[in-house]
């Protein structure tokens, strides 16, 4: 056992806790986890932990952290407040291979640019959760992956082509080449930048239905790609115009794999600049996926009279998508508003006003 060595000139360690300063354990792949996530961990002080192998995917680690923490509770995970309900601290320079922390950067001729993103929560919330993670960690093993068989891909799109397909709304081959080849993921998210509004929307719904195909056999992939687009609503620089919108399209296709990302749009409805985008995208699940969001029916309530118009036209959109027959009354106040919104299907935007959105609203309860 060793605390600090040097190899050659690489100074060395063995990866310790930033709270506690005890070595922890290497982190582990969750057998109930999805493919792909990251590997986990948690430290006796109660800190969890979880493992970034490219050091730049810092966001999906503290998202990763915070929820192996509160024991995949997402609605607590996401009430969470940053520095009141919990602490967080990064061990840089981390090696996944060899658990140790290598203060030079390189290793044996690698570079060590991964990370461990810590979290340590508030006593309270480790009263509840910690001894479910712990449960976790002891039930995880290595788990063999079975063996892929080999098959040449049955097709390749450029960028260009991709970009193409999206503008003359040519779905199948899309998703016909995202069964063999993966970049078509990317190609289709940069399209999420675009200004044009129906480009945009078609790229959103197109990616949805890639990301739906590729999770069959990948669903980390996509997981992580639903992590970054969070991500990106927190960083202004890196906001692109079409996450929401992704977001929904992604999480309304495949709502047994990524149901659970659902939670995390309620946090926008708050902030009045992302409230519209956050009831799109909510809108968007629950054209397929009611039940995700029927039970908090009650809480677009108050929605309904909000002083923008558009809020209240998404709102009833919204509601009638879920046959709520409860806000019947409050809805068919809405008949004579003749304010318009703009709602993205199959390829197309319509343009309607509140009170006819109102009217099929209300021919759905």
């Amino acid at each position: 056992m060793f605390d600090q060595k040097f190899l050659g000139r690489e100074p060395v360690q063995r990866a310790k806790c930033p709270f506690c300063g005890l070595p922890v354990e290497k982190p582990k792949e969750l057998t109930t986890r999805k493919p792909g996530e990251m590997p986990v961990g948690m430290c006796s002080c109660g800190a969890a932990y979880a493992c970034d192998e490219t050091g730049h995917n810092l966001g999906a680690a503290l998202i990763e952290a915070l929820l192996f923490g509160c024991n995949m509770d997402w609605d607590l995970a996401w009430g969470l407040v940053a520095d009141e309900d919990y602490q967080q601290a990064i061990v840089e320079n981390y090696d996944l291979n060899t658990h140790l922390v290598v203060s030079s950067g390189t290793y044996e001729g690698r570079k060590t640019s991964g990370a461990l993103y810590f979290v340590r929560l508030h006593e309270e919330v480790q009263e509840v959760t910690a001894e479910g993670a712990r449960d976790r960690l002891k039930s995880s093993g290595a788990v063999t992956p079975e063996p892929e068989m080999k098959r040449t891909p049955k097709k390749r799109m450029s960028k260009k082509e991709v970009e193409e397909g999206v503008k003359n709304y040519r779905i199948a081959s899309i998703l016909d080449t995202a069964r063999d080849d993966k970049k078509i993921i990317r190609y289709l998210q940069r399209l999420l930048y675009s200004g044009d509004d129906l480009l945009r929307g078609r790229a959103a719904e197109i990616l949805g239905k890639a990301c739906a195909v590729v999770g069959d056999s990948d669903s980390g992939i996509v997981s992580k790609l639903l992590q970054s687009l969070f991500y990106s609503l927190t960083d202004t620089a890196a906001f692109p115009l079409g996450a929401f919108e992704a977001i929904g399209e992604i999480i309304a296709q495949r709502p047994d794999l990524f149901g659970g990302y659902t939670s995390q749009l309620y946090q926008f409805m708050g902030d009045k600049n992302r409230r519209i985008d956050a009831l799109k995208a909510l809108g968007r699940i629950s054209k397929t996926q009611g039940p995700f969001i029927r039970k908090h029916t009650l809480y677009f309530f108050a929605f309904l009279e909000d002083q923008d118009p558009s809020v209240r036209g998404y709102t009833v959109w919204l509601l009638g998508n879920l046959g709520a027959h409860e806000a019947r009354n409050d809805m068919e106040r809405s008949l004579g508003d003749s304010h318009e919104i703009a709602i993205y299907e199959e390829g197309h935007i319509r343009k309607m006003s509140v009170g006819d959105i109102a009217k099929e609203a209300l021919a759905k309860i």
